[in-house]
């Protein structure tokens, strides 16, 4: 007796889901990202169950949604004569932020699209220049607003509005990692320019003022990346962090009971400490924007 695939059990109940009108025309289905909690599978197993179901014509990519249940109404006709290149953006956006960039491909997009891959060349050259597209889009979704008179004000809310940023789009922490070999986007270039103009009529000079925002940016950057690869070793291995350091505490134990590491037995015998990338990013911005504060003060006097 052979046992299904994970991936076409998860398809089939949402394929009963639509069937039964549980999903209507326009509704969203399960992401991947939500299939791996439901189910307790990994991301592959749920990417594989979503393409599936788009290839029984069941369900397509809607920019700036997500994977929805297709209306029966809608034609080849009227997908493809509505092509545009804002369309094919909008679309490698919501595939990357589900899947991973890995899955954006021009190929794939075409089939999401309900066109042909020639077709996407004659609005997007290659994946290059689609990347470089994407993340324009990304980083002009939400404007920073007027900037603040403070210094300090201004370079916290930067940070945080980047740090967002990220959290939409996990996959931009790989594209943007490079600081000296940046993304030409226009709107990245305008959060620079923001940043710039928050630091302006401070005593810094025009090369401190870069590094100011470059290290801060550095920063952030940093944790969004760690915040990615902790994302995908979570579904991954289907654990919690808890659960993993649950799971791997016996041989953090002997490492530790085999070792000359008196001060981390002090931290731990002294009631431990909670640590996370949300408290890491508030120390951390903190400490940064002191060091700022510092050569600000050195500069001035």
């Amino acid at each position: 007796m052979t046992t299904e695939p994970p991936y076409l059990a998860i398809a089939a109940e949402i394929r009963r889901r639509i069937l039964a009108g549980r999903l209507a025309p326009g509704d969203r289905v399960p992401s991947t990202r939500a299939i791996t909690r439901e189910w307790g599978v990994a991301m592959a197993t749920a990417t594989k169950a979503l393409a599936a179901l788009r290839q029984e014509g069941l369900v397509r990519v809607e920019p700036g949604v997500g994977t929805v249940v297709v209306d029966p109404k809608r034609t080849r006709h009227s997908t493809t004569s509505t092509l545009t290149r804002t369309r094919i953006v909008r679309t490698a956006l919501d595939l990357a932020d589900t899947e991973g960039l890995n899955a954006v491909t021009m190929r794939r997009l075409a089939t999401l699209l309900d066109t042909s891959a020639m077709a996407l060349y004659r609005h997007v050259p290659g994946k290059g220049e689609l990347v470089r597209l994407m993340t324009d889009e990304a980083c002009g979704e939400v404007p920073l607003g007027p900037a603040p008179t403070d210094w300090r004000q201004g370079l916290e809310r930067a940070a945080r509005w980047l740090r967002e940023v990220y959290a939409r789009h996990r996959w931009m922490a790989q594209v943007m990692a490079s600081l000296s070999r940046p993304v030409l986007s226009v709107n990245a270039m305008a959060y620079t320019e923001w940043v710039l103009g928050v630091l302006w009529e401070t005593p810094l000079s025009p090369s401190q003022k870069l590094h100011a925002h470059l290290t801060l940016f550095a920063f952030v950057q940093g944790l969004a990346m760690a915040d990615d690869l902790e994302e995908q070793a979570r579904l991954d291995t289907g654990l919690s962090d808890d659960e993993w350091m649950e799971q791997n505490e016996p041989r953090f134990d002997a490492m530790q009971s085999g070792g000359p590491y008196p001060l981390l037995d002090a931290i731990a015998h002294d009631g431990g400490f909670e640590l996370s990338l949300e408290s890491l990013f508030e120390f951390g911005l903190r400490r940064t924007l002191d060091g700022i504060a510092a050569l600000i003060d050195e500069t001035s006097g």
